[in-house]
């Protein structure tokens, strides 16, 4: 049976100039590099510099991902663009890095599911490419966290970065199995009952204000690994696969026990795992394209590989998606 595949073509990323190291973070607030690795695995994240905003940094990262795709910016008609951190209330940061690119056809929005950004965003591209809605598109995940951390706050501000990842994808038809190319199967949740446990605590409707984020660790951490395997399991059904068919686990870089503790529930060896969390840190929406894309480049996850996507965040919202490259 004939299918539509929405197919990955390409794929780029970005990240600002500035390095923040642990031992920099200790002369701000009270921790140190040992428990900051001890308890997450990060090392260093990346944070934008004054006027840099997330709009520049998903521009950077879609015109990456253009290139390797080898395609022109005017044959996109579909931008989604996964962000917590827009640059405006509105309009929607995607409509600056169309008209940026050079666009002016088609459609571009944002949306935002927080960490599990780039999952909701390329599931929401592949209905509209699936459904005749679009031809090519380009999904983009971008934040500037920094922007609404507590700097006072050391259970939070140890753990965010900023960047941008993107890939372009293409309605191409497939012969409807798991050996087509594209994303095969995605499973979405969303939990409202989980607010408290990871929130910002403003917002133009409520404080008027950008707010902070606030967050609730350890109860995070109890639920993500239940959470994320419960969505994986559902992927690994629809198409009649296991975690032994997979070539790559590229995680939400969010904590490396939360990876940890996934990979082995799931049966996936730490060779299978693309990590990127030392030197990013947590950089929600954009964290997997940017993981994608390092793995693409240093010639890891090659065409033909079967890659499985999932994300946590804060809502609570998660998911999983299982392409092949």
């Amino acid at each position: 049976m004939s299918v539509t595949r929405a197919v990955v073509l390409g794929c780029g990323s970005a990240l600002p100039d500035r390095v923040l190291t642990n031992a920099e973070l200790a002369e701000m607030v009270e921790t140190s590099d040992e428990w900051i690795v001890q308890r997450t695995g990060i090392r260093e994240r990346r944070i934008v510099s004054e006027g840099e905003t997330t709009a520049d940094l998903g521009l950077r990262a879609a015109q990456r991902a253009l290139a390797d795709a080898g395609v022109e910016a005017e044959t996109i008609d579909l931008i989604v663009l996964a962000t917590a951190t827009p640059d405006n209330t509105f309009p929607a940061t995607a409509v600056t890095i169309q008209e940026r690119l050079g666009i002016s056809s088609g459609a571009a929005f944002d949306l935002q599911a927080v960490c599990s950004g780039f999952v909701f965003a390329l599931t929401t591209a592949e209905a509209y490419l699936k459904n005749g809605l679009a031809t090519r598109a380009l999904v983009i995940g971008a934040e500037t966290f920094s922007r609404i951390l507590d700097w006072q706050d050391r259970s939070t501000c140890v753990l965010f970065g900023d960047g941008a990842g993107a890939v372009v994808l293409e309605a191409q038809p497939g012969a409807g199995t798991s050996a087509d190319r594209g994303i095969l199967a995605s499973k979405l949740r969303s939990d409202g009952r989980h607010k408290e446990k990871l929130y910002v605590d403003g917002g133009p409707s409520s404080t008027q204000t950008v707010g902070h984020l606030r967050m609730q660790g350890r109860e995070v951490f109890k639920y993500a690994v239940a959470m994320i395997t419960d969505v994986i399991e559902d992927v690994f059904e629809k198409t009649g696969t296991t975690a032994d068919d997979i070539a790559w686990f590229v995680p939400h870089q969010a904590n490396k026990r939360i990876i940890d503790a996934t990979a082995r529930k799931l049966s996936i060896p730490d060779s299978k795992v693309v990590t990127t969390v030392d030197r990013h840190g947590n950089t929600s929406a954009a964290s997997i394209p940017l993981a994608l894309d390092v793995a693409v480049k240093d010639g890891r996850i090659k065409r033909g590989d079967l890659v499985l996507l999932e994300a946590m965040g804060g809502g609570f919202t998660w998911g999983a998606c299982l392409l092949r490259w």
